[in-house]
């Protein structure tokens, strides 16, 4: 930070001013067009909901593109701009800056402003990152249902507006830190997806029984007390509880993924989990998550929705953790893919599909023997998963600081 402290004593010994933006710059509304314009060859564009979904401080190429023959009805940002969202689902949304370092103008969306000036606009997109300017932009943003602000009002932020040299050093800083932060994500990111395969390889050759003991094969309906069952899903009410499919996330059930039912304890308890039960999506838009295990590890007086599947193991026959874990196994999985019916978009699979898919069933000894090696290796890969979040998280937060310190400055005094 020494060379940034050489340049501000230089340009600014007195401080530096702090102007609203209105004053730095003009904003220019954008002008509306349709997805139904937006196409794979043409005007580029940029979408406000983009801004804060695929973009980053700055950008030289946009992700899509208009019609041509509406060119006449577009406005553009130029070079240098800064575009702004100027609606979103959050606060935090709003407002979310991207830097238009492109060759040529690009056409913006009715809900996106392009704040020109004669600043660095990378600077500019940072300084509307800082935690001084979300601030004072919570004091103008409509909280409907899609949160809006308009140019009139981000005109009057107040920023700090250092000489050109001082926001391109500023700029040189926080872009290696903005790339070394990425970096480290990406690496904690691989050594999760490295620590999954791995589990996922040990899993396989554990369940293939290859020049072990022989095992005998049998059909998911085999091993069940009961047979296969669909729930029933009730419209919201004050009765019994119900699950949500959102409870199915993870190895185990989220119980507290509920909504209340319109039917009573005596309609609702015929569909009641129970501790050693599994569930499976019935339904989902991806093979690869479809008809997924999940398994309730406690009872619990909530039913389950017509859009899951029970199974009810024979624990005499197999345990509940080793059916999860083999109902995870590459081949098993390969088989539900196999079997599964696609409806609307949607992968699908029935009870009897489900009922027939054979799996490996060892003695329980071999059973809790292989749970147990595979619970340790889960625990490790879990830990993984479970710290991954918290620790880009934290890089995230310390990236924040330090910008937010970078950013300020002593003000100047008149």
């Amino acid at each position: 930070m020494s060379r940034i402290d050489d340049l501000i004593e230089r340009y600014a010994p007195n401080g530096v001013d702090r102007r609203p933006l209105g004053e730095v710059g003009t904003f220019v509304r954008g002008r509306r067009f349709t997805k139904n314009d937006m196409t794979n060859v043409g005007i580029p564009c940029v979408h406000y909901g983009e801004i804060y979904t695929r973009y980053g401080t700055s950008a030289t190429e946009a992700f899509s593109c208009v019609r041509k023959e509406i060119a006449g009805a577009l406005r553009f940002a130029e070079p240098g701009d800064v575009i702004l969202a100027g609606v979103g689902e959050t606060v935090e949304d709003v407002a979310k800056a991207v830097a238009w370092l492109g060759a040529e103008k690009v056409a913006i969306h009715d809900d996106c402003y392009a704040f020109r000036s004669a600043e660095d606009p990378t600077y500019m997109a940072y300084v509307m990152q800082s935690g001084d300017f979300h601030a004072q932009k919570e004091r103008y943003v409509a909280r409907a249902k899609v949160k809006r602000v308009g140019g009139e009002s981000l005109a009057k932020i107040v920023v700090p507006v250092p000489h050109l040299e001082v926001q391109r050093e500023i700029v040189r800083v926080l872009d290696a830190f903005a790339e070394l932060e990425a970096e480290l994500e990406a690496e904690l990111e691989a050594e999760l997806e490295a620590r999954s395969q791995q589990y996922a390889h040990y899993r396989d050759a554990l369940l293939s029984f290859a020049g072990r003991e022989r095992v005998r094969w049998a059909a998911l309906s085999d091993l069940l007390k009961e047979p296969l069952a669909n729930g029933r899903s009730v419209q919201d009410g004050d009765g019994y509880p119900v699950l949500r499919l959102t409870a199915l996330h993870g190895s185990v059930v989220d119980v507290r993924e509920q909504k209340r039912g319109a039917w009573d304890a005596v309609a609702g308890q015929r569909f009641r989990i129970e501790a050693g039960d599994l569930l499976f999506a019935r339904g989902n838009g991806s093979k690869d998550y479809l008809a997924r295990a999940c398994m309730v590890d406690h009872g619990e007086d909530v039913a389950f929705p017509d859009t899951m599947i029970r199974a009810r193991p024979n624990l005499q026959l197999v345990s509940q953790k080793y059916l999860f874990h083999v109902w995870e196994s590459r081949p098993v999985r390969a088989r539900i893919e196999q079997i599964a019916k696609a409806s609307s978009g949607v992968w699908k699979v029935s009870q009897n599909d489900l009922g027939g898919v054979v799996v490996p069933v060892p003695s329980l000894g071999e059973q809790e023997r292989i749970v147990a090696v595979l619970s340790k290796f889960d625990a490790l890969v879990n830990d993984l998963s479970s710290g991954l979040p918290a620790e880009i998280e934290a890089r995230r937060q310390q990236y924040a600081y330090y910008r937010d310190r970078l950013l300020t400055f002593k003000e100047k005094t008149a």
